[in-house]
């Protein structure tokens, strides 16, 4: 795979400095059922790097020492699949502390997760679940054969427990990202599409959708870089600048630990090895215990620019109407 980072590290993108820290965003396992052309964090069944008891505990304990922390914001991977997620789950609940499972659906049908879906619901986990269309071609064009009905039968489970109807306390949001080296769509249209379509065709109800814009980096950076078109695409970032967008930046609130308990300004800085702030070395969360984060500049580089196209994108969908 091709690194991009080199491409990237040069920046004009304008600086920025941390906010109030809201949410711990954590990268638990690279082990995934699927592997899939966009996924900036090449996940895959092949990968077996997961995070120890140690580091889970260091999480539990940033929770307690940061009362500023609402959410905690379960990534992967499959988070599922790491041995102590749930453990993980009712541990920051107890703390009374919102959990998101970043959840790939294929996932509940996995063997050994035939019950993961009623965990969810009993501990009011609030599930963000990719779907990149909801087009059975689309679908599996991007994540393989057998996904899309895969993913249906996933979102069909979550409904029969009463995730995505309004006044269940059971959330279920939808990600969208675009097949190829465009910007999505405007949300709130697309966001309608979908539940027209998966409503009239499967009977099934959401809350949001949240549309990503692909980043230039890790598998699908490097597809860019062997097709040629990567200038071209970060031409386009670059031309859809919205300034608008820089105030609900992800960064500003949100605190990265990879699956090392590495410390970083963002998913996507996680990827590309960029230590937080303007460190040189790698920061660990057990040395950001005790620490004030807020005003501390925030690493920035050219993927930047993806973030901050169009409408906007990041881990809650577009930043602008």
């Amino acid at each position: 795979m091709k690194d991009t980072l080199p491409r990237l590290i040069a920046t004009d993108f304008p600086p920025l400095r941390r906010g109030v820290l809201e949410v711990l965003q954590a990268n638990i396992t690279l082990t995934c059922n699927q592997s899939c052309f966009h996924c900036h964090v090449a996940s895959s069944p092949k990968r077996t790097e997961a995070m120890t008891h140690e580091t889970l505990q260091l999480l539990l304990d940033m929770l307690d020492r940061h009362p500023g922390i609402h959410t905690l914001d379960i990534t992967g991977g499959a988070p599922e699949l790491h041995p102590e997620f749930r453990w993980l789950v009712m541990q920051a609940r107890q703390r009374g502390v919102d959990v998101i499972d970043r959840c790939n659906l294929t996932v509940l049908s996995e063997s050994g997760q035939e019950d993961t879906a009623e965990f969810l619901a009993q501990h009011q986990v609030k599930v963000v679940a990719s779907l990149p269309c909801y087009s059975a071609e689309n679908v599996n064009a991007q994540r393989g054969d057998g996904v899309f009905d895969a993913s249906i039968a996933g979102l069909q489970k979550l409904n029969a427990l009463g995730y995505g109807y309004e006044g269940s306390g059971l959330e279920l949001d939808l990600v969208y990202n675009p097949l190829g080296a465009a910007l999505p769509p405007p949300q709130p249209a697309l966001e309608q599409a979908y539940k027209t379509q998966l409503k009239q065709h499967f009977g099934i109800v959401f809350n949001r959708l949240y549309t990503l814009t692909n980043m230039p980096i890790q598998r699908f950076g490097s597809t860019l870089i062997s097709k040629g078109t990567f200038d071209d695409y970060m031409a386009l970032l670059k031309a859809s600048f919205n300034a608008a967008t820089l105030p609900g930046l992800m960064c500003l609130n949100t605190l990265s630990v990879d699956y090392l308990g590495q410390v970083h300004d963002c998913d996507f800085n996680q990827q590309l090895k960029l230590p937080l702030g303007e460190s040189q070395q790698p920061v660990y969360l057990k040395d950001l215990l005790e620490s004030e984060l807020s005003e501390e500049p925030i690493r920035i580089a050219d993927h930047c620019y993806g973030c901050t196209a169009g409408q906007g994108s990041s881990c809650g969908g577009a930043l602008v109407a």
